[in-house]
């Protein structure tokens, strides 16, 4: 924790069980298209439905964007994650649904604005 600002710094969040599980796992796109699945509902078929249209499976979209959040996301970033898990009845669902959730926004500054074209791609990043 910053001293000065009483604020948790990346390094505090990303040692915190739930987040650094969630990017080191959910970086997989086999893994990350179940943790898709398993979040269900309509979130599961509108983030399908927007990897579709970058012509994407749900896996490695979802795993792009984990990787890239883990990279490039700001602190306030890696707080929101912190919180989406904190109390969380599946505490690495929430997490990820969070991310993905932000990633699919394009107002987002860590996600880049074009999309990823192929698995080999997905995986560069």
């Amino acid at each position: 924790m910053n001293r000065m600002t009483g604020r948790l710094r990346r390094a505090d969040i990303v040692s915190n069980g739930p987040v650094r599980e969630i990017v080191r796992t959910c970086s997989n796109p086999h893994i990350a298209r179940a943790a898709v699945v398993s979040i269900g509902g309509d979130f599961a078929r509108h983030f399908s439905r927007d990897a579709a249209k970058r012509n994407l499976p749900s896996g490695i979209f979802a795993a792009g964007l984990v990787r890239r959040f883990s990279r490039q996301a700001g602190v306030r970033d890696w707080e929101g994650v912190d919180e989406a898990t904190r109390g969380a009845d599946q505490p690495i669902l929430s997490g990820l649904r969070y991310i993905l959730e932000r990633g699919a926004d394009r107002g987002w500054g860590w996600l880049a604005p074009t999309s990823l074209s192929s698995c080999c791609e997905a995986w560069r990043h």
